[in-house]
């Protein structure tokens, strides 16, 4: 019997929480298990949820981040497939019940799918790059994030071999994820889209941070050194960081950032030899 629980982080966005939920409650393959960990909101999440989800399993914990939170809802979860929802996104009815028939009689354990953008209340269309890849898609996620937390579902026997999410970074920690995930495993695609995906509100971690690159460099980093890459991907990945790297230094040179400057050099020599 398949097991499925979903796993939603959030930090004061209880406005936003009940529209994700709603659509959680309103799958025409019903989740086992809800489990929303607050990370230390300070508005009326717990309330909200009170009162109109009384059937969700809250975890409260002091504010530590989105991957921390996440890997919390990974411990507490007891099922075989994990599917993960952001607090402002929403699925659409057939998310889960797509992703499962889907996967039957596969071997695939990761499945995201395909998503509509919603900026500031209207919908937008994707560039070409955005196109969601599928199978073996390693060098697919190395130029930006290729999948999305809210369309993802993993097996749970994923992360016992990659591991949870990485708080240590501030943001694209689930590009360092990705990457882990796709050293090892292919990915199926939905190709219909499953999710809303909204954008361009304050507290996106993409707005909050500038040059997003310098954590995908560091994920970069870290994937090269763990020496579980091929021969081919390895090389992919520091072309990719060389290619990053030379761009972020290239703005910290222009704002002065001479410590920066010095640092990506480092890097770029290093990874040039």
């Amino acid at each position: 019997m398949t097991f499925i629980s979903v796993i939603i982080p959030s930090f004061n966005r209880a406005h936003l929480l009940r529209r994700a939920l709603a659509s959680v409650y309103a799958q025409t393959l019903p989740a086992d298990e809800v489990i929303v960990i607050d990370d230390g909101s300070t508005d009326d999440t717990q309330a909200i949820i009170a009162q109109y989800f009384p059937q969700v399993t809250y975890i409260h914990q002091s504010n530590q981040g989105v991957s921390a939170a996440r890997n919390t809802g990974i411990k507490q979860a007891k099922g075989q497939w994990l599917a993960f929802l952001d607090s402002d996104d929403e699925w659409l009815a057939d998310k889960l019940f797509q992703q499962i028939t889907a996967l039957k009689d596969t071997d695939y354990k990761v499945c995201h799918t395909e998503e509509i953008w919603i900026r500031k209340g209207v919908r937008v269309n994707q560039m070409k790059k955005h196109k969601k890849p599928t199978g073996w898609i390693f060098k697919d996620c190395l130029p930006l994030c290729a999948m999305s937390p809210s369309s993802i579902m993993i097996h749970r026997d994923v992360f016992n071999q990659v591991g949870l999410f990485d708080p240590a970074f501030l943001t694209c920690e689930d590009y360092d994820l990705w990457l882990r995930i796709t050293t090892y495993y292919p990915v199926l695609l939905i190709e219909n889209p499953q999710i809303k995906k909204y954008g361009g509100h304050e507290d996106q971690l993409s707005q909050k941070y500038w040059g997003m690159d310098r954590f995908r460099i560091l994920a970069l980093e870290k994937s090269i050194n763990s020496n579980n890459l091929t021969l081919d991907n390895k090389v992919a990945a520091m072309d990719m960081l060389l290619k990053k790297a030379k761009i972020i230094q290239k703005g910290a040179l222009k704002r002065g950032k001479t410590d920066d400057v010095a640092h990506y050099q480092q890097l770029i020599n290093l990874f040039s030899k």
